[in-house]
C-alpha cells in the first residue's frame, strides 16, 4: 500500500470513526460505537498486523467472555473476534502469494502442531456431535494462527519478546488486583475464592493456572540485570502475582510452580535429560501397578479444602471425602469408558462434556456431578483426548509437550546470548506449569490460556530457529 493511500485510509477512517461516535452519542445508540471500534482493528490490520496482534496480547487477560446459554456457545471479547479477523487474513494472504515461513513450520514443535489440527479434524469428521467439534476445531485454529504463527513472525524482532512478556504480565496483574480486592470484600474465605474473578476469569482454577504460567517470567525480570525502576516494577508485579497465586487457593497452580522450579534446577545442573525420562515412565509404572495400595493409602486422608493453606495443600490427596478431588476421578473414569467404547477416533473435539453422563456410575457421583451437560470438561489435557480424539490424540499430546521441553532446554541451552536464553528458559518453564497443572485442568480452549500456551511455544520455536549460536555447541 503507497504513502498516499494509506494516509487516505487514516484520514478518512478517522472522520468516519469520529461521525459515528458523534451519531451514536446524539441518538444513545451506544452499540454504534461497536462499529468505530471495528473499522479500527479492520484497519490496523492492514496497515499494523503486529501492533494489533500485540494490543490483543495486552488485551487477553482483561477480556471478557459473553455465553449465549441457548446455544452454549461462549465468547472472549474483544479478543476472539479480532483472533478470527487476523486468522481470516493470514488465510487470505496464504491464498493470494502462497507464502509461509517454511522455517517456522518444518520445525519438530510445529510439525507436532499441524499434526494435531489434523488428527482433530479427522476426528471431528467422525465426531458424534460434528457440529460441537466443528466449533472447537475452528477455535483451536484461530488460537493457535495468531498466538502461536504470528506470533513467531513478530519474535524475528527478538525485543518484541520482551514486549510479549510485558504486555502480557501488567494486565495479568491488574485482573489479579481486581480479583483480590473482590476477595476481600468477602474475608478472603476460600468459598468466595472460586467465582471473585468473574467476569475476568470464569473460575479460580484456570486463573490460578495462567498466573502460574507467569511466575517464572516475572521472577527473571526481577532477576535481570536491568535499570532500577524496571527492576522494581518487576519486583511489584512479581509480589501481586505471588499474593494472586496464593489466594487463588488453586492447589495445582501451587503444584505446577513446585514442578517448575524442579525442572529448573535438573536444567541448571544439567541432569541428563534421556534419564530423566526413563525415571519418569519407570515412576508412572510403579504409580501404576501400585495404584490400589496408593488409593487405599490416599482415601485415609479426611481433610477437605479449607481456608487454612497448610490444610488446603494436604487436601490435595483427599480422594475419600474431598467433592472437588471426587468429582475429577468421577470425570476421569467417566472418560476412560468412552474411551473403551472408542479407542481409536474417540467422540470427537469438544464432545465430552455433552457425552459423559451416561458414563457414571452412581456410586462415584458427587453432590457436584450432573447430568446436564453444563459443568465443563473432562480435566485433563492428557485423559480429556483420550476420551474425544482416541489413543492417537493422547499420543500427539504427549508428543507435543516432550518436544516443547526437549527443544526449550535446546534453545537454552545454545542461544546465540544469555539474555536470549533465559528468555526461551522461562518460556519453557511456564509450559511446565501448564502441562503439569494440565493433568487436573484443561484450558486450552480459553484465550487466556492459549495466549501464553502457544506464545511460550512461538518464543521457543524461534529462538531455536533464528537465533541459535553460530558454532551450534552449548553455551550454558
Amino acid at each position: 500500500m503507497n504513502g498516499k493511500r494509506e494516509q487516505l485510509l487514516i484520514y478518512g477512517g478517522g472522520i468516519l470513526v469520529i461521525l459515528l461516535n458523534a451519531i451514536a452519542i446524539v441518538t444513545e445508540n451506544f452499540a454504534l460505537m461497536a462499529i468505530p471500534f471495528g473499522l479500527i482493528v479492520v484497519a490496523a490490520a492492514l496497515l499494523k498486523l503486529d501492533i494489533l496482534m500485540l494490543f490483543v496480547i495486552f488485551a487477553t487477560p482483561l477480556s471478557v467472555t459473553l455465553t449465549d446459554k441457548n446455544f452454549n456457545v461462549g465468547l472472549s471479547l474483544p479478543t476472539e473476534p479480532i483472533l478470527a479477523g487476523i486468522t481470516g487474513l493470514l488465510l487470505f494472504r496464504f491464498i493470494q502469494s502462497g507464502k509461509v515461513d517454511l522455517k517456522v513450520l518444518r520445525h519438530p514443535i510445529a510439525i507436532t502442531i499441524g499434526l494435531s489440527l489434523i488428527w482433530m479434524g479427522i476426528t471431528t469428521i467422525l465426531s458424534e456431535r460434528p457440529d460441537v467439534s466443528i466449533k472447537y476445531l475452528i477455535a483451536r485454529i484461530w488460537f493457535i494462527v495468531p498466538y502461536f504463527y504470528l506470533m513467531s513472525q513478530i519474535f524475528k524482532d527478538e525485543r518484541k519478546i520482551n514486549w510479549f512478556y510485558w504486555l502480557f504480565l501488567i494486565p495479568l496483574c491488574i485482573a489479579g488486583l481486581y480479583t483480590m480486592s473482590q476477595h476481600a470484600a468477602h474475608g478472603f474465605s476460600k468459598e468466595s475464592s472460586v467465582w471473585v474473578m468473574w467476569p475476568v476469569f470464569k473460575e479460580h482454577t484456570s486463573y490460578g493456572a495462567v498466573l502460574a504460567m507467569y511466575f517464572p517470567v516475572s521472577l527473571y525480570f526481577v532477576l535481570k540485570k536491568n535499570i532500577l525502576w524496571i527492576r522494581a516494577v518487576a519486583f511489584l508485579l512479581l509480589m501481586i502475582l505471588t499474593a494472586a497465586i496464593i489466594l487463588s487457593f488453586t492447589r495445582a497452580a501451587w503444584l505446577s510452580i513446585v514442578a517448575a522450579g524442579i525442572v529448573y534446577l535438573l536444567v541448571k545442573y544439567r541432569v541428563n535429560f534421556n534419564a530423566l525420562l526413563v525415571t519418569a515412565f519407570v515412576a508412572l509404572g510403579m504409580v501404576y501397578g501400585y495404584s490400589d495400595q496408593i488409593f487405599q493409602k490416599l482415601s485415609k486422608n479426611d481433610q477437605v479444602s479449607s481456608d487454612d493453606l497448610g490444610e488446603h495443600v494436604q487436601s490435595m490427596t483427599n480422594v475419600s471425602t474431598d467433592a472437588s478431588n471426587l468429582e475429577r476421578i468421577n470425570r476421569w473414569t467417566s472418560a476412560f469408558r468412552m474411551f473403551n467404547e472408542r479407542p481409536h477416533t474417540g467422540w470427537g473435539p469438544g464432545v465430552y462434556m455433552f457425552e459423559y453422563a451416561p458414563f457414571q456410575k452412581p456410586y462415584e457421583k458427587t453432590i457436584i456431578s450432573t447430568n446436564a451437560g453444563n459443568m465443563g470438561n473432562a480435566h485433563s489435557e492428557y485423559i480429556g483426548p483420550l476420551a474425544e480424539q482416541g489413543w492417537p490424540g493422547l499420543l500427539i499430546v504427549l508428543v507435543l509437550v516432550t518436544t516443547m521441553m526437549v527443544y526449550g532446554i535446546r534453545a537454552y541451552r545454545k542461544a546465540k546470548s544469555d539474555e536470549l536464553g533465559y528468555l526461551a528458559l522461562v518460556a519453557m518453564l511456564g509450559l511446565v506449569t501448564y502441562f503439569t497443572h494440565g493433568f487436573l485442568n484443561n484450558f486450552l480452549d480459553m484465550d487466556k490460556a492459549a495466549a501464553p500456551v502457544w506464545g511460550f511455544t512461538a518464543v521457543i520455536v524461534v529462538i531455536d530457529t533464528f537465533y541459535r549460536h553460530p558454532s551450534n555447541q552449548k553455551q550454558r
